[in-house]
Order: structure tokens, then C-alpha cells, then sequence
């Protein structure tokens, strides 16, 4: 099973953004957009909604008319796929691959590859300048720019916010911050700001610790999961913690998850079942222990 979690540089358009998650339907398994970030993150199940959600938006925006604090190269801008059990990275890097032809043969948008050849912050700093495409024109779509393909493990995106803290606060701690497990930007968002983090080896550093680390550091006004945070990730934090954490078994991504979204909007109505028996029903069809919550 994959994921693929695509992130689109609008935030601020309610209903359009509605627009898409009506076109997508139920392999939408969540949805998190940021007016400030002008930014938006769809986390779907498998493939296909991925070639839907980049034909749909690229209809609707511009990004020559776009204005938001987060870097990009494009509307469809970063379009990362995920191996799920029992997939394989192999599975995902196929699916990067035959995602970044089809963007480029038929939606005319050059594609530039991340995963084992190089990565996404190599990309945002060479694209057009001394790295090319590797599907598709040599130079940006004028209304789509170019989109990041990719493969990768699971991750986190979490955002920290500061309290009566400037920028040049924000850029200090991400310094101390950064690792081989954790990207970090300082951005200014609206009047705050803001630590925002991938956290790329979750089960390593996770929400938790990297909220106490910003905490010690400077005063805290809240934290914001962006997308979904693996079940065996929130399994390790005290439930006491999920609220100040912005955690909870709504945001938790597992293959249940995913397999009961997939399906409650069809099984679930044809078969007349409640939402416990469907979730007892994928649990068993998993043959999982694990809860759906």
C-alpha cells in the first residue's frame, strides 16, 4: 500500500480547496491548509488520486499569482510517495517515477526527482541553476512552475510556534535543532514565529521531543501536526501529552486507518454496518492488532 502526500501551494481558497477534496473522495485520508504558509497538504491512499488531484489543481492556480512564506518551485509542488506495509521503497520509487512521466508528458510540467539520488532541499536550492529537470521541459510551466517528485520513508511535519519571540530566535533554534533526523525552517508567519520541522525519522525524534527541545529554548505558544502521525510514533507519547502536542488517534496514520477510510464509504453503506463493526471488520481483514481509533 502507498501513500502519497502532496503538498500545494494554496491555502487560502476554502472553496476550491473544497473543490479537490470532493474530487478526490474517500482516498482523501486527510487534509491540513495554512492561509499564511498559502499552503495546503493532502494525504491520500494510493496512486491514483494523486494524477487526479494534479490535474484538478493546475486548473485552478496560478503560480505566478502566488504569495506565501514557504519555499516552492510550483502549484503541485512536492509530491512524495510512501511505502506502507506490505509495499516496498522499490514500490514507491516505481510510483515517483511513472507519477513524474505522466506530469511531464501530459500535463507539460517538468519533474524533478528526490529520494536516493538527492533531496528536497537540494532541489529548492539548485532547481533552474545548475540542476535540470529529469522529466520533462527544460525550463518552469508558466503557470505550474515544476513539481518535486519523490519516494521516502515516512515522516512527520510539525510546526512549533513562538511566543513574543522574532525571527532571528526562530532561525537560532532551528540551528540547534537540525540533525540528521530533523529539517528545520524559521519562517515569519503573520505576526509569529515559527519553528517548522520534518521530522524524518520519527521513531528517533518525534513530536515530543522536539517540542521540549524548542520549549527550553523559548517560550512556546503551540505546536501543529501537519498530516498524519504514524500509530507506532503516538504509542510512544503519554496521552496526557497529545492535546499540548496536537496529537490524537484522529491524526494517527496506520494501514487500518487507511483501509477503513478506503472503505467506509462504500462497504459500510452497502453492507448497512455501524462504524464499529466496519473498524472490527478491517482489524480482522488486516489481521492487525492493532486499534482503529
Amino acid at each position: 500500500m502507498l501513500e502519497c502526500v502532496i503538498n500545494i501551494s494554496e491555502g487560502g481558497n476554502p472553496s476550491l480547496l473544497q473543490s479537490l477534496s470532493t474530487a478526490l473522495g474517500s482516498d482523501l485520508l486527510d487534509l491540513h491548509s495554512d492561509a499564511d504558509h498559502n499552503r495546503s497538504v493532502f494525504t491520500l491512499a494510493g496512486t491514483d488520486a494523486a494524477r487526479v488531484l494534479a490535474r484538478e489543481a493546475l486548473k485552478m492556480f496560478d503560480i505566478s499569482q502566488h504569495d506565501g512564506v514557504h519555499p516552492r518551485v510550483g502549484i503541485v509542488d512536492v509530491v512524495p510517495f510512501v511505502a506502507l506495509e506490505p509495499s516496498t521503497f522499490d514500490d514507491a520509487i516505481a510510483a515517483r517515477n511513472e507519477f513524474a512521466k505522466f506530469a511531464s508528458e501530459e500535463l507539460g510540467v517538468p519533474c524533478f526527482l528526490y529520494g536516493p539520488e538527492r533531496t528536497l532541499p537540494y532541489i529548492r536550492k539548485h532547481a533552474f541553476v545548475d540542476l535540470l529537470p529529469d522529466y520533462g521541459p527544460a525550463n518552469p510551466h508558466p503557470n505550474a512552475g515544476a513539481m518535486c517528485v519523490g519516494a521516502r520513508p515516512i515522516l512527520v511535519a510539525y510546526n512549533i510556534w513562538l511566543k513574543d519571540s522574532t525571527l532571528q530566535t526562530a532561525k537560532e533554534i532551528c540551528k540547534q535543532l537540525r540533525s540528521d533526523s530533523v529539517r528545520t525552517l524559521g519562517l515569519q508567519v503573520g505576526p509569529s514565529a515559527q519553528v517548522s520541522m520534518n521530522l524524518i525519522a520519527p521513531e528517533i525524534t518525534g513530536p515530543m521531543a522536539v517540542y521540549d527541545a524548542v520549549a527550553a529554548l523559548a517560550p512556546v505558544d503551540r505546536a501543529e501536526l501537519v498530516g498524519l502521525v504514524p500509530a507506532r510514533v503516538l504509542a510512544e507519547i503519554p496521552r496526557a501529552r497529545w492535546a499540548e502536542l496536537d496529537l490524537s488517534n484522529e491524526k494517527k496514520l496506520s494501514v487500518q486507518y487507511i483501509v477503513f477510510k478506503l472503505m467506509k464509504n462504500s462497504v459500510k453503506v452497502r453492507a448497512k454496518l455501524t462504524d464499529s463493526e466496519l473498524r472490527s471488520f478491517v482489524v480482522v481483514l488486516c489481521k492487525k492488532n492493532e486499534e482503529i481509533e
